[in-house]
C-alpha cells in the first residue's frame, strides 16, 4: 500500500488551507498513492479560541470538499482533523473517506491536549473542545486500520484495543509541539508500533515559526518491529512510503504477544467497552 502524508503549513484563511490540501491530494494521487493523509486541524490555526470559530457541522462544506476529492482521485483519504460543531459542543474530529467518497470512519479526539509546564508552555484544548468517547477502527481493501488523533497516542489502552480489534495499522493525524515533539514523538510511535505489532503512521502539520503554535513536523511511519521506516523534517512536503501489511501477520505469528496475553485478568476489550 502506497501512503502519501501531506505535511502542510496551516494559515488563518480556511479556504486557502482547504484548497491547498485538495491540490496536494491531487498531486499525491497522480503519484500513485492509495491512501492520502492530512495533519491535525489542517484547516484551522492551532489555537484553542479559534476552534469554535472555525467549526462546522458534520457533513458541512469542508466535509463535502474532502469527500469529493477522495472520489475524484479514487483514493482513501484520512482527512486529518477539523473542528466539528455539534449543538453547543466543539470536537476535534477526523473523517475517513473511501475511493467512492463515502465516509467509512469518524473519530473524535478522546484525550484532549492539556499541558501546563512550569516556566514553559501552557495549552489546554479542554478550554474549548469536548472529548470523544469511541474507539475507531475501519476496514479497507488492504486490511483493518485504527484511527486516533495526536494526544490519543499517549494512552496505551487505546492502542491495545485497536490491536485486539484487528487493526494492522494505526493512523494518527497530529500536531506535536517543540516541547513534546523532540522528547516524545519518535519514542511514542516506536513504542506503540512495537507493543501492538502494527504500523503507526503519524502525519503532522509543517513548522511555521511565524504562527502562534510551532508544530514539530517530522511526520513518521514506524513498523510492527518498532523500526522507523519513514521520517520527514519540519518543512512543508509530501512524504511517500510503501508498506507491506503482510509483515504484521508474520511478526504476530513469530512473537505472539496479542495471543499470549492473560485474558482472565487483562480483558480490556470487555472492561473498558
Amino acid at each position: 500500500m502506497k501512503i502519501a502524508q501531506i505535511q502542510m503549513k496551516v494559515v488563518s484563511d480556511k479556504n486557502k488551507n482547504i484548497n491547498r490540501a485538495v491540490g496536494y491530494i491531487e498531486d499525491a494521487a497522480k503519484n500513485g498513492a492509495d491512501l492520502i493523509m492530512l495533519p491535525e486541524m489542517f484547516s484551522c490555526p492551532y489555537e484553542t479560541q479559534q476552534f469554535p470559530i472555525y467549526a462546522e457541522e458534520d457533513g458541512g462544506s469542508t466535509w463535502k470538499i474532502l469527500s469529493d476529492s477522495a472520489k475524484a482521485n479514487h483514493i482513501y483519504l484520512i482527512a486529518g482533523s477539523i473542528a466539528e460543531r455539534d449543538d453547543d459542543r466543539t470536537y476535534n474530529t477526523s473523517y475517513v473517506f473511501d475511493r467512492d467518497g463515502s465516509q467509512i470512519a469518524k473519530h473524535r479526539k478522546m484525550h484532549l491536549f492539556d499541558i501546563d509546564i512550569k516556566n514553559g508552555q501552557y495549552f489546554k484544548e479542554s478550554d474549548t473542545l469536548s472529548a470523544g468517547n469511541e474507539v475507531t477502527c475501519f476496514d479497507t481493501e488492504f486490511g483493518r486500520f485504527g484511527l486516533m488523533i495526536c494526544f490519543d497516542i499517549r494512552f496505551t489502552e487505546l492502542s491495545r484495543l485497536m490491536a485486539l480489534d484487528g487493526a494492522v495499522a494505526v493512523f494518527v493525524p497530529a500536531a506535536f509541539n517543540m516541547t513534546t515533539g523532540p522528547a516524545h514523538w519518535q519514542l511514542l510511535f516506536r513504542a506503540r508500533a512495537l507493543d501492538n505489532q502494527a504500523y503507526y503512521i503519524g502525519t503532522s502539520s509543517a513548522r511555521d515559526m511565524s504562527s502562534s503554535y510551532h508544530s514539530y513536523g517530522s511526520s513518521i511511519i514506524t513498523s510492527p518491529w518498532g523500526d522507523v521506516i519513514s521520517k520527514a523534517d519540519e518543512k512543508e512536503q509530501i512524504i511517500y512510503s510503501t508498506i507491506d501489511l503482510k509483515k504484521v501477520e508474520e511478526i504476530r505469528e513469530q512473537l505472539p504477544i496479542l495471543k499470549s496475553r492473560r485474558r482472565d485478568i487483562y480483558d480490556l476489550s470487555k472492561s473498558i467497552r
